[in-house]
């Protein structure tokens, strides 16, 4: 009985396992992501962002070095999405600021998403051990080293 019990449940297993395989050999029944859903996506995320780093640097500034961990995880969490949600195809000047250099220049582009990530990673571990030094020096210059390190080179300035 046992060793039926087993042999039943190693044919379920590799049955899930070939439907798994196919699944992703096929595209994983994933759909691809509309420009116009692209767009709308990465402007929300680059806001989640926005509020995420209005947030650190107000702890900074309170001196508050430990509560900035959550919101540097924020960034960790969607600096991770970002080159995703700038599928080929997603070009589309009257709606977003994205310049075509995204896919001209993509590995580029992968490296200054990375480029977050870590420095982020950073941001958070500093603030869990409490360094308050290496925190703020963190902060000092995120803005240039994470943000502007892909804002410049890949996206339109905003209008003045």
């Amino acid at each position: 009985m046992r060793a039926r019990a087993m042999l039943q449940a190693t044919v379920v297993i590799g049955s899930l396992v070939s439907v798994a395989v196919a699944g992703c050999a096929s595209g994983g029944g994933m759909t691809k992501m509309s420009a116009d859903e692209a767009i709308e996506k990465r402007k929300a995320l680059m806001k989640e962002q926005g509020a995420a780093w209005k947030n650190v640097q107000g702890h900074a500034k309170a001196g508050q070095i430990t509560a900035i961990a959550a919101d540097a995880e924020k960034l960790v969490t969607t600096a991770k999405q970002i080159p995703a949600l700038f599928p080929e195809g997603s070009l589309e000047p009257s709606k977003s600021a994205a310049k075509p250099e995204i896919w001209q220049k993509r590995a580029e582009f992968d490296a200054a998403a990375k480029n977050l990530e870590t420095l982020s990673l950073q941001l958070r571990d500093a603030a869990k051990a409490d360094d308050a030094a290496k925190t703020q020096a963190l902060v000092k210059d995120f803005g240039r080293q994470a943000c502007g390190a892909c804002h410049t080179p890949f996206r339109v300035p905003p209008k003045k």
